[in-house]
């Protein structure tokens, strides 16, 4: 009989399986307290059950690990990339980032993604398969192991889609924020989406309190379909209206990432464009420093970024540009992962 991951279940759900194993249900709240406050790595652990009881878990359960395949940490600042491999050999990453305000963990959702997006690495090695709840809690865990204390935020940034797998991150942000276990605030958490609209939807009423970030990069839907396959689904005005749909609903203002890429969305006219579409609209805009990627020729610079920020501002719209970490370790997503399955 295959062993259930018990990482993966919710309160209700271990519950449910304790009953049927004929124990009280106050176990379970013992057993998650043990998973999820203390992050033990086997039931033997778990040493205010008996031993005849852990005996039996073994037999049904199975507490996953993520192996450490690379680990890289940044001479620059702080930042930690992991390459880890899952239990069927795949390769999924997760960063560690270190502010003055925290820790910050930059998660994976799916290995490989499907979205195709021209200027992101984590597509070209290809999609193999969602991650579960319990992969997911993973990257955190075994990262605090590492590194011996504890992260402040998430943000659900790497590699894959999140809204790609609605129902497993749905599923891990319960887990998360469960006060019998962890119970972290999803106001610590990021979700970052291509802008896959129906789930933004959805999101508003199963995720109160968790922050929308929405991958924008151009003004116009003709050079969004270029860069931003999805955008041939969802185009812009669908996106900002489930954005203007989400602050409604949640009252959490909606960010919307912009990678300025040099001669492609650079310009005057894309600043005024981003500017006229966002007039009125409750949100923030951070504009990122493009990382290189060998596969595409695509480049930022500096200088450009920073103009394009002094005039969004002038416009009124607050932004930002993001804080570049671990510029020396690889740190555009998907490029472990891929030279990984390049190198074999």
């Amino acid at each position: 009989m295959e062993l259930i991951d018990i990482l993966s279940l919710s309160y209700n759900e271990l519950m449910e399986e304790i009953i049927l194993m004929g124990e009280p249900k106050f176990r379970t709240k013992q057993i998650f307290a043990w998973l999820h406050e203390k992050k033990v790595t086997s039931f033997s652990e778990m040493t205010t059950l008996s031993l005849q009881f852990r005996e039996r878990l073994e037999k049904k359960f199975c507490i996953n690990r993520l192996k450490i395949v690379k680990r890289l940490a940044s001479s620059i600042d702080n930042t930690v990339k992991y390459l880890y491999q899952l239990s069927d050999g795949n390769y999924i990453e997760t960063v560690w980032m270190e502010y003055h305000h925290g820790v910050s963990v930059c998660l994976s959702t799916q290995v490989g993604c499907r979205m195709g997006c021209k200027f992101c690495a984590s597509t070209i090695a290809g999609f193999v398969r969602n991650l579960t709840p319990g992969e997911i809690l993973l990257q955190i865990y075994e990262a605090e192991r590492d590194m011996g204390k504890s992260i402040d935020s998430i943000v659900l940034m790497g590699i894959g889609e999140p809204l790609d797998n609605y129902d497993n991150v749905i599923a891990f942000l319960k887990i998360l924020s469960d006060q019998r276990g962890r119970g972290m605030s999803l106001r610590h958490v990021t979700l970052s989406t291509c802008g896959i609209v129906p789930k933004i939807y959805e999101l508003a009423n199963d995720a109160r309190g968790i922050t929308l970030s929405i991958s924008l990069h151009s003004p116009t839907d003709d050079k969004r379909n270029e860069i931003m396959p999805v955008n041939r689904s969802y185009n812009i005005s669908q996106v900002l209206e489930a954005a203007k749909v989400f602050f409604k609903e949640t009252g959490r203002r909606v960010t919307f990432e912009y990678a300025v890429i040099e001669d492609i969305n650079s310009a005057e006219k894309d600043v005024d464009a981003l500017a006229g579409i966002l007039c009125g609209m409750q949100c923030h805009v951070n504009l990122i420093p493009v990382n290189p990627i060998a596969e595409r020729s695509f480049h930022g610079k500096r200088s450009t970024t920073v103009r394009f920020k002094e005039l969004l501002e002038k416009y009124g719209i607050n932004a930002t540009i993001r804080r570049t970490l671990g510029s020396d370790i690889e740190a555009a997503c998907g490029q472990l992962r891929r030279n990984a399955i390049e190198n074999g």
